[in-house]
């Protein structure tokens, strides 16, 4: 098990020299449409250094196993500097590590790894992503009561950035009881200030008001097309955001939009996230504005 990073005196990663290059990636299911490797890439070009971003997606047979140890092994041996972990790998990625940061012990899952003295180091820029997104988005919104939709590796993050928002009811669905007595019982030891109902039934969780909603499934991805959210129960008094980013506009969002809610798409969460990820692959406080180009560009 992983240890805290306390442990280590990690004293944060070295910055990466002008003119070098360094070799990061994204581990994931169905993630060639990803928007990251060129945020990195260009944020990386305006601070000098050069940024080779890969992907290791384990739908495509061109990867050389789907084994996440294997994949994790292959890429430190091969001297990359780290990587981003997204679905389906959040949460079983972190019996492969050797500490967490504290937002990744308190999450309990980590969506950025960072190899460097032989070790690896798990990290979650998924919680201050959305907490970051949902502040510029939604700020002054209503949030008292919300409805998360997944408990997975994205789910568990946003559960806690919502608490960190000061969202006071939370109500979680997931369709997996194991997953969902794990995230509750982290967030009573986390947040024990914080109202939390698990269901596995979507239904009765619309028959209360509710402020908003969050879908933190896979479902609306380009791999996993579909609604988590059914349409008809969308009232234009809640907001609804979607943690999806590829596509932008998810048949959630659409569907959102044409009841009259006021909606959050991915976007926040993904250049937040991606900000915090590249200093910690590089030492460098990433150039925002050129992660926000290089996220609007695939719009163009």
């Amino acid at each position: 098990m992983p240890v805290p990073l306390s442990e280590f005196g990690w004293f944060g990663t070295r910055p990466v020299p002008q003119g070098e290059t360094v070799l990061v990636g994204l581990v994931g299911e169905g993630i060639q449409a990803s928007r990251t490797p060129r945020m990195h890439e260009m944020s990386a070009a305006t601070l000098g250094f050069r940024l080779v971003y890969r992907l290791f997606d384990t739908e495509c047979a061109d990867v050389p196993s789907t084994d996440l140890g294997e994949i994790l092994r292959a890429a430190e041996v091969a001297g990359f500097a780290g990587l981003n972990i997204t679905h389906p790998f959040k949460l079983a990625v972190v019996d492969h590590l050797d500490a967490l940061d504290d937002t990744a012990a308190r999450v309990g899952a980590v969506n950025t790894v960072v190899f460097g003295g032989g070790r690896r180091i798990g990290f979650n820029t998924d919680m201050t992503g959305f907490v970051a997104g949902f502040s510029a988005g939604l700020g002054d919104a209503p949030h008292e009561r919300v409805l998360l939709v997944g408990a997975g590796g994205g789910g568990v993050a946003v559960a806690h950035a919502l608490a960190a928002c000061g969202v006071r009811r939370l109500v979680i669905a997931d369709l997996d009881p194991k997953r969902l007595a794990a995230l509750a019982d982290r967030l009573a030891r986390n947040h024990p200030e914080l109202d939390v109902t698990a269901t596995e039934d979507l239904g009765p969780t619309f028959e209360a008001s509710l402020d908003g909603i969050v879908n933190a499934t896979p479902v609306g991805m380009a791999a996993h097309p579909g609604s988590a959210v059914p349409p008809e129960r969308l009232d234009p008094r809640t907001w609804v955001s979607d943690i999806i980013y590829f596509p932008l506009e998810t048949a959630l969002l659409a569907a959102a939009r044409a009841a009259g809610c006021r909606v959050l798409p991915g976007t926040g969460m993904a250049i937040g996230q991606a900000v915090d990820a590249f200093r910690h692959f590089t030492g460098h406080t990433a150039d925002r504005a050129a992660m926000e180009a290089a996220f609007a560009s695939f719009d163009r």
